[in-house]
């Protein structure tokens, strides 16, 4: 097995290591070059357990048996270390962060509470998103967003699953150590533990020695936040989605500070025809686009000059 798909398979595992021991089981036999690509643990309460991986969802070979709602609650109380009721304070985000980056994505009942979901009960689906990273994914555009001294400020393309989120990260990780030029400061509004994954302050995956991280709160007051008193170079976040999202960015480029941002779509027309995208593309922020394209296995990117 290669260094990366070894690499892969021990997020898996350790992904697992959430589950019950009779579901791990049945994951641990799953073939290497699977076990590798796996992106996703779906558990659904009357159905089998499924996984996830690049040509779709599909169920566990040998796990026949339906889940319960008991093994659903006993997939949180691991996660949370024995906390969940703790945990489910906080899922107006839909998901709790755990050590090693992954993601507990849950639904169930909503309780509600002042306009807002307060809690969950009766979970009846788990989504455990299992944290890769792609280390080196971001050389073979880094000479292309890296200029002089700083670098070009550069919005990420694709649809959802094509890697934004994981060139995004690894172009923070490149810039904060210094590949390719000099070593850069990076703040990142890591509005859903998406980038980063903080546990207990501490990133889980690597975005370089010379980052800082605000999670948890909406991308445009966190992009300001830093923008204050984190004197950065360079501003990240992952998912430009509202207005005030463009407004932020704006206010940072006109600061002096270089951008990379990441958005859902099929290419730059796809992005004009959309009143949000269009007025960020028209402010002239961003000097470029990459956009990343995925044909079953195979991704491939290009590198788009935005007129001014």
């Amino acid at each position: 097995m290669s260094a990366q798909n070894q690499m892969g398979a021990e997020r898996l595992r350790q992904a697992a290591a959430l589950l019950p021991g009779r579901l791990r089981e049945h994951l641990e036999h799953l073939p290497e070059e699977t076990q590798a690509v796996v992106e996703e643990i779906r558990l659904r309460a009357g159905q089998r357990m499924t996984v996830v991986t690049p040509a779709g969802e599909r169920p566990v070979a040998g796990c026949g048996a339906a889940l319960t709602p008991q093994d659903l609650s006993l997939v949180l109380e691991v996660a949370t270390r024995a906390s969940a009721h703790t945990a489910l304070d906080r899922v107006q985000s839909g998901f709790v962060t755990v050590q090693g980056g992954h993601r507990v994505g849950l639904c169930g009942t909503a309780v509600m509470r002042d306009g807002g979901i307060h809690n969950l009960r009766r979970l009846s689906s788990i989504a455990v998103r299992v944290a890769r990273q792609v280390p080196g994914a971001a050389r073979p555009v880094l000479g292309q967003v890296r200029r002089e001294e700083g670098v070009w400020s550069t919005l990420i393309l694709s649809p959802p699953g094509c890697g934004k989120t994981t060139l995004l990260r690894d172009l923070i990780r490149s810039l904060s150590s210094g590949e390719g030029g000099p070593a850069l400061r990076v703040g990142v509004a890591d509005e859903r533990s998406e980038v980063a994954a903080l546990w207990e302050g501490c990133p889980q995956l690597d975005v370089g020695p010379r980052t800082d991280v605000l999670e948890g709160c909406p991308k445009a007051m966190g992009l300001m936040m830093l923008l204050r008193g984190m004197n950065p170079q360079v501003l990240a976040a992952d998912e430009i989605t509202a207005p005030e999202d463009v407004r932020a960015l704006e206010c940072a480029a006109n600061c002096g500070v270089s951008l990379l941002a990441t958005a859902h779509g099929l290419d730059l027309d796809d992005l004009r025809r959309r009143p949000l995208y269009r007025n960020l593309l028209e402010l002239g922020v961003f000097h470029q686009v990459i956009r990343l394209s995925r044909d079953g296995d195979r991704r491939s990117c290009a590198v788009l000059t935005l007129e001014t």
